[in-house]
């Protein structure tokens, strides 16, 4: 029997609540009917299957500390850091409660998978010039949210990335962290810059051999159209150039593209949705399912195929996250909630909310959840990233517009920087200049689709973002 958490809460509280049940994650029958058919159903994804699943050793997650920015660091604290030794921060055995679940879970949520640089270097966050010039989000507080110090052998402080803090962690303006919000630190640019610092080592060759086997990653060899087999012809300045369009926000993550990278999904009211990822590639069914996705996304991705074709890795990963981490990760992740929104809803908002209602919004953005949940194939949108990619299905999920005050980019690229970028009619003439991603080659293009409120007059367009504001 599976147990919602709101009625797990209140059995606690009452005093009668079960044993806590841990979901298998890798149940077979569930793998098999997790995802979406493909486009073309001949390459729908297949799945690792479960016995060799569970023969992957289980991650350990050490205790973790925070990263300050250079000049906010306190008195001592790397010399204290060395002089702790490692402890472990993740056991399941001690969680007897739902809240201690759900700490564990933002333990999980801000554990390093990887302790190699992929966006920035231990040397780079204590550059105050590097933090300058990458526009690095700071916390009030002083610190760095996006990655974390680990101690995994006394007198050795390791800088750990990776883990989900680092692309879903949002500084907003008042120096306060959502976690679970899309991140608005810019990733890719700052790989950018270690490609370029790497071609200095290495020198240019080495470098553009390693980034081009990477870039493979992103290939679907068995599409007869792949925006992706461009970056087997690019340069190593065409590949520095193409990570320093992809701005805060926007992201070459596992599974998608470095040509068509996606907004990040926010993962704030997660719950609710129906689908998981733009293209609605996974079902979600239940917690489980949460579970399932992000054991893929983190781990797991590398040993799918398609059709006949091989898998990315021919080995397993090192390690795999536990069935109780990621059930521990779901749970926070559901007890996510929006951070205050600073948006009063004033007499534009009402006129907004009336203008919402008169041109039939909430048909697709439905209230109060301001999505249907429902998918879309062809409003005038770019098809390439739901036919050109690993998570091709030929759809795309109907986003919510709850808290989108604080989500931009805006768009399943993120090309338009914000809510008036989005309603400006101007975006869909191809010598458009994006305000949010550009594209790879930063070339002018339009931002085709979605012509819902276009015509509205400034004035209408200002009410109705003002309405939006305030979900």
């Amino acid at each position: 029997m599976r147990i919602d958490l709101h009625i797990l809460l209140a059995l606690y509280a009452l005093g009668t609540a079960p044993a806590q049940e841990v979901p298998r994650t890798w149940n077979q029958p569930d793998i098999d009917t997790l995802e979406l058919p493909a486009a073309n159903s001949a390459f729908s994804q297949i799945h690792l299957d479960e016995r060799a699943y569970y023969r992957i050793p289980e991650r350990t997650i050490y205790r973790s500390y925070p990263v300050y920015a250079p000049g906010r660091e306190p008195a001592g604290y790397r010399e204290s850091l060395e002089a702790r030794e490692p402890e472990i921060a993740f056991d399941a055995a001690r969680l007897t409660t739902p809240q201690q679940w759900i700490d564990a879970g933002e333990v999980v949520f801000n554990a390093a998978t990887s302790f190699n640089p992929v966006f920035f270097s231990a040397e780079n966050l204590h550059d105050p010039e590097f933090v300058r010039q990458n526009e690095m989000p700071v916390s009030k507080d002083g610190v760095i949210p996006f990655a974390r110090w680990v101690i995994r052998r006394k007198g050795v402080v390791e800088l750990g990335s990776m883990g989900c803090n680092t692309c879903h962690t949002r500084v907003l303006p008042d120096g306060t962290v959502a976690q679970g919000a899309p991140g608005n630190n810019p990733n890719d640019r700052q790989g950018a810059l270690l490609l370029a610092a790497s071609a200095k080592i290495l020198g240019a060759d080495k470098a553009l051999a390693r980034v081009r086997a990477f870039a493979r990653q992103f290939q679907s060899p068995w599409l007869p159209t792949d925006s992706n087999r461009l970056t087997d012809t690019m340069s190593l300045d065409e590949f520095i150039e193409a990570g320093r369009q992809i701005p805060a926000g926007v992201t070459a993550r596992a599974n998608t593209s470095m040509i068509l990278p996606p907004q990040i999904p926010d993962l704030i009211g997660v719950r609710e949705r129906k689908y998981l990822d733009h293209t609605a590639i996974v079902r979600q069914r239940g917690i489980a399912d949460l579970m399932r996705y992000s054991s893929l996304a983190q781990d797991l991705f590398s040993q799918d195929r398609y059709g006949a074709n091989p898998p990315l890795s021919a080995k397993p990963p090192a390690v795999r996250y536990s069935d109780p981490q990621l059930y521990a990760l779901a749970l926070y992740l559901y007890s996510l909630r929006p951070p205050r929104n600073p948006n009063p809803f004033d007499a534009a908002a009402a006129r907004g909310r009336l203008l919402f209602k008169r041109e039939k919004c909430g048909e697709c953005h439905t209230p109060p959840l301001y999505t249907n949940n429902g998918l879309i194939k062809d409003i005038g949108l770019d098809l390439r990233y739901t036919l050109e990619s690993h998570k091709s299905t030929g759809y795309y999920k109907i986003p919510s517009l709850k808290g989108v005050w604080y989500r931009g980019p805006l768009g399943h690229h993120g090309s338009a920087a914000t809510l008036a970028d989005w309603f400006d009619p101007a975006r869909l003439a191809p010598d458009y200049v994006p305000t949010g991603f550009k594209g790879y080659d930063g070339k002018t293009r339009g931002i085709p689709g979605h012509p819902f409120g276009l015509t509205l007059s400034l004035s209408q367009r200002t009410d109705l973002i003002a309405f939006l504001n305030t979900l």
